[in-house]
């Protein structure tokens, strides 16, 4: 059996994420345990597992290995990223208020806006959290939760989180971080001492373009931990167990692919950065970004995603069109 050990490297705890040995034949690949329903050793006892929904081995192996890497506690694994951010919101009483980034992923804010205020009463503020002022302004008697990207979807900007986690402290607010753009490789932010990560695990922790799949890791929380298994089971948006297969495959080298494309990105920032028609570069691997110190001390490398701005419109969807490497997906 390998046993992990703290003092290892994030690179060498993924390549390892999904570390098993099955007993009676030794197998060290997780299996696909592709069943609903478990045998009981008697009436209202079982070996581990019941019911499929409530917990499969393989899905378990994906939600442990999630959690090592954020290095929190408990994970859980969702079919999608938005089901692990529409369970992670429900964690919140009716009516509750909720502080999030102005720029944040557009799936986030629909949810926000047009489904859970509609259906929990539950207001949002979006503001710049590149200026703690006005998120410290933004927060009232009814605020329950920091809702933070960073990097952030689309323009890249980096919070400072130990500023807004020592923030939502002071004001005894939860804290959940979009980790998706980064990943562990680059940040942990749990270690830092906010309460939750989410991951649409179909991005950078599966990588390979064949899985949609979302997962929450929680610290030391025991209410959170024991409130989001209740409504992941009762709500039932659960990974399957050939998709948590393949997300396990997946992290295995995702550190070997992040520090491949941190370098390839900061390469195609810098080109960008010089070209005549590209108005705004936002990487954060840039000395131009805005953020660019708080990156550098926050995250390990400065990630794999670029965006960039022209001109104009008939400009943007010319160079569209004209791409060659990268496929318009």
């Amino acid at each position: 059996m390998i046993v992990k050990e703290k003092k290892w490297h994030v690179s060498t705890r993924a390549a390892h994420c999904a570390a098993y040995r099955e007993e009676k034949t030794g197998s060290l690949s997780v299996p696909i345990f592709a069943t609903s329903t478990f045998e009981q050793q008697s009436p209202g006892e079982h070996f581990g597992y019941d019911y499929a929904r409530s917990g499969n081995p393989t899905r378990a192996a994906y939600e442990k290995a999630v959690a090592d890497l954020e290095g929190g506690e408990q994970g859980f694994a969702f079919s999608s990223g938005m089901a692990a951010i529409n369970t992670v919101l429900d964690v919140l009483e009716h009516g509750s208020h909720v502080v999030a980034n102005e720029d944040m992923y557009g799936g986030t804010h629909r949810l926000l806006f047009q489904v859970k205020q509609q259906t929990s009463n539950l207001l949002t503020s979006c503001v710049d959290f590149t200026d703690i002022g006005q998120v410290e302004r933004a927060i009232t008697a009814k605020t329950k939760l920091l809702w933070i990207e960073t990097p952030s979807n689309p323009l890249l900007k980096v919070i400072d989180l130990q500023a807004m986690i020592e923030l939502a402290k002071s004001h005894q607010l939860l804290v959940v971080v979009d980790n998706t753009f980064a990943t562990p490789y680059l940040q942990r932010p749990l270690i830092m001492g906010a309460d939750i990560v989410i991951h649409s695990a179909t991005k950078y922790l599966n990588g390979h373009c064949d899985v949609v799949s979302g997962v929450v890791v929680v610290g030391d929380n025991t209410a959170i931990q024991e409130r989001l298994g209740f409504l992941h089971n009762s709500s039932g948006a659960i990974a399957s167990p050939f998709d948590s297969f393949l997300v396990l495959r997946g992290m295995k080298t995702m550190a070997l692919r992040m520090k491949q494309q941190c370098s390839n990105a900061l390469a195609v920032a810098n080109y960008l950065s010089q070209h005549p028609k590209v108005t705004v570069t936002h990487y954060p691997g840039l000395a131009s970004h805005p953020q660019h110190e708080v990156a550098t001390h926050q995250m390990a490398a400065y990630g794999g995603m670029v965006s960039f701005q022209l001109s104009n419109k008939e400009e943007v969807d010319s160079c569209l069109q004209r791409l060659g490497l990268f496929i318009l997906a």
